[in-house]
């Protein structure tokens, strides 16, 4: 793994690797997921002080991480413990918007997003208004 990542990572870091690990989940980033990931990282006041260069960061731990086995679990160790609970929801609302962006959903990005609300402890109640939401989002006529 690379040596430039500082531990722990913040916040923002483990939402951007959540992110990047749904779009590169089915080995195939799309245009439309990683747009929707800029754009969250531009938009949303979570990420208002975040360095977008951390980005590039980021997405190579991911990738390093994604080829090593169990790796997902070490990408899940990092989340536990460089996110703070009360953005659990948040992470999870942020890789369901990645996920839908491409109107698309694959087994690989189903199967992650069921680890990731397993790793995450969403209530399942909880999950569905998020999934819905994201469905509602992406939408296409």
């Amino acid at each position: 793994m690379s040596d430039q990542i500082p531990h722990p990572l913040s916040p923002q870091d483990c939402l951007v690797a959540l992110m990047i690990a749904v779009a590169a989940s089915d080995e195939n980033m799309r245009t439309a997921e990683l747009v929707k990931i800029e754009s969250t990282i531009n938009n949303l006041p979570i990420f208002a002080s975040y360095d977008l260069d951390r980005l590039r960061i980021m997405s190579q731990t991911v990738f390093d991480l994604f080829s090593v086995e169990d790796g997902l679990d070490a990408l899940f160790g990092l989340i536990r413990d460089n996110l703070p609970e009360t953005l659990n929801e948040t992470a999870y609302a942020l890789a369901c918007d990645v996920a839908a962006a491409d109107g698309t959903l694959n087994d690989r990005e189903l199967r992650l997003l069921e680890e990731i609300r397993y790793e995450l402890d969403i209530d399942r109640l909880h999950a569905a208004a998020i999934e819905r939401g994201a469905r509602a989002r992406h939408l296409t006529i």
